[in-house]
Formats: structure tokens, sequence, C-alpha cells
């Protein structure tokens, strides 16, 4: 059974609750909405219940977007790997290093989870075609899930993105649309363009489901790591749907009881130096971030100039006892080469950035050398295989 109720903003603003069952997608006041569920009841919920069921991030169901009498749609996303590395955590010094590898996930990133729940929570409001801006692996992930759900989609690229990302849409029977600019450029013209057509937009943190897919990282966590959490959480940022979906896993996992009196992870934000909006408002103590000019950056997750969840993100990060971190370009390169040499793992220019951040970290002595580190690694290298030459 589902104990989905209701949507909430999540700043509150003091706006009433809304029903689940109708489309909605920012408060009136412009934040995210936030999916709630009924905490209390689903304390009946065993996690004993998980074993033996389907190997994928809807698992999870009773505390998933979805209602009991609708089908998931799914392409066997999530319960990836969470590997000891050993051998690179032997390089650091660290003897309990892990690697959550998203690569192996379908479309070679973790965007399967928010589309596979946003989807399905489409599907079942009726929609009939799909939108989003999108720098890469989102695109692709959208594209894929509206083919299996039997949905039009509708992508918005800038159009320096890399070709791999482009063509992987085309592959899922997506429209391409090319824009000149970023991919706050991208979404005004996705929104501009979709709206009065009655598309679905399925933007990061613009829709409230993206990131309940998301948070099932940190469920799949605990589950793998037989209920304790590690003490730090490296997550590369750019939109920071993953960052803000665990810190909301943490807290229903929390609730529900099946963790309880336990420190949460340091949640750790990763940016790249050329696009680095969360860092420096971190740094300056703010509550929002500014919107970066000029974003540049070879790691397309990481080139968000503005992400509309910017306060969950840092609250995260600053509740966590956390920090955030920008990386060069340069540095992630070499942290791809030694992930990939080291621990035989195939990492997108994010997660080379999250090495170089643990590096640092490890340097300055914030990480100790027992401590159990998570190093999400987001996506795959295929996509990126220019930046090696």
């Amino acid at each position: 059974m589902s104990y989905f109720t209701r949507l909430e903003c999540s700043v509150p603003c003091g706006a009433p609750a809304l029903d689940p069952h109708e489309r909605h997608f920012l408060c009136a006041c412009g934040a995210p909405l936030l999916a709630r569920y009924d905490l209390d009841r689903a304390r009946a919920w065993s996690r004993d219940s998980l074993k033996g069921r389907e190997p994928n991030m809807w698992r999870y169901r009773e505390l998933m977007p979805i209602f009991d009498d609708e089908t998931p749609v799914t392409l066997g996303e999530g319960l990836t790997p969470l590997i000891h590395a050993r051998s690179l955590g032997a390089t650091l010094g660290l003897d309990r290093l892990y690697i959550k590898d998203e690569s192996l996930n379908p479309t070679n990133s973790f965007k399967a989870r928010g589309q596979s729940a946003a989807i399905t929570r489409a599907k079942g409001l009726g929609a009939q075609t799909i939108a989003l801006p999108t720098a890469g692996n989102a695109g692709n992930a959208a594209a894929a899930y509206s083919a299996a759900a039997g949905l039009a989609c509708e992508v918005f690229i800038p159009k320096d993105a890399k070709r791999p990302f482009v063509d992987e849409c085309r592959l899922y029977g997506a429209n391409v649309t090319l824009v000149d600019g970023l991919i706050t450029d991208a979404g005004r013209i996705a929104a501009e363009k979709g709206k009065p057509l009655g598309w679905y937009d399925v933007s990061t943190l613009k829709e409230p489901y993206r990131i309940e897919g998301k948070k099932t990282m940190a469920y799949e966590l605990a589950e793998q790591m037989d209920w304790r959490w590690p003490d730090w959480i490296i997550y590369p940022t750019g939109g920071g749907t993953g960052m803000v979906g665990m810190w909301k896993a943490f807290d229903e996992i929390e609730r529900i009881g099946w963790m309880t009196g336990q420190r949460r992870p340091r949640m750790v934000s990763v940016q790249a130096e050329g696009c680095a909006p969360i860092v420096r408002a971190f740094q300056q103590g703010t509550e929002k971030a500014q919107p970066w000019e000029g974003a540049k950056t070879i790691a397309d997750g990481l080139r968000v100039p503005r992400a509309i969840g910017d306060f969950l993100i840092l609250r995260a990060v600053r509740e966590s006892g956390g920090t955030a971190l920008a990386v060069p370009d340069a540095a992630m390169v070499q942290g791809m080469l030694d992930i990939g040499k080291h621990q035989g793992v195939s990492a997108a220019p994010e997660g080379g950035a999250a090495l170089v951040a643990i590096e640092r970290l490890v340097a300055d002595g914030s990480i100790k050398p027992k401590d159990s580190v998570v190093l999400f690694n987001t996506g795959g290298a295929l996509k990126y295989l220019d930046v090696l030459g």
C-alpha cells in the first residue's frame, strides 16, 4: 500500500496542502513542492518486508508517489552497487571508502531514478507529452521513460552539449530542440513553448516527483550498509535534486523507526570551479545562491548556473555539518582516470570531481582514516571519453 497523501510547500509559506491527484508544479509562492506521506501509519511498515522484493527502487513503493491501483514506469532503475573501493581507498589512506555506482542505472546515470518517478506520476495524471530542459543525462532518461510509458517527449538542450546526449534522446524517439545558451535558457524556452500546449514539465524541482526517485539512493544506502549511516556522503551537485532527496529520506527513515539515534552523514556538495553557485553561497553564509555568470565546465551535469532548490541544498549541507567544494576541470579528469585505474569503475567528470573533494578533505584532516565515506558516481564515462584525450 502507499502512504502518499499530499503535496506541501518546501519553505513552508503557509499555503494549504495540495491534492496529489491533480497536477501541481511549483507552490504559489514559487518554491518547490514536496511529496508527503502519512509517516505515523507508515511505522507499521517493517524493513524486513524488503527481503525478496524486486531489485529496483520501487521496492520502497510504500513511501513513493504512486497509488495502489497504479503500476510504475520502470526500466529496472535503482539498487545500484555499493562498491567497497579498497584499492582506491588505499591510495588515500581510507579503509572504508565506498562508491555508489549510479552509472549502472538505465541510460547510464542516476537521472533514471528521478524520471521513473516523475513519469510514473505524469502518466497517472493523464499527461500526453513530457517536456524538459537538460544538460544531457536527464534528457536521455526522460526520453527513455517516456518511450516506456507510451508518451511523447520534447527535450530542450544547449547547442554545445555533447553529441552522444543529443543522439541518445533521439534514439528513444524524443523530439530534440537545440538552444543557444545554457540549461536556464533551455528551461525558459521549454516553458514558453510547452505551457500553452499542456506539456507536462519535468524540470528539476519544478515538479515534486523527481526528488522522490532520487531519495531512494538514501534508502538503498541504508539497506546496503546494514542500517548504519556512513560518516560522509560526497555528492556532485548541479540542480541538487539528489542531495535534497537524500536529506528528505533521512527524515522519513528516522520517523518511521527504521533507523534511530544515529548521526546523519555529513553532506558534501561538489561543484565545478567554472560553475559553483552553491559553493559560493555556502562560503558567504547566504541562504540562497546568486546565479553564476558565464558558467563553463566539461561536466555537463554541473553546468547549472542557478538551482531552484538552492536553499534546500544549502540547508542539507549546513545542518549535516558538511561543506561545499569547487573542483577545476583538469582535476576532475584526473579523478576519472584514478577511479578507473584503481577501482575499475567508469566515472563521469562529476564522479571524478567527488574523488578530488575526498582527497582535499583527507589532506586537511576533515575526513579521518577510519571514517566511512561514500562517493556518488552519478554517471558513466562513455559519453565523456573525448575529455580524456
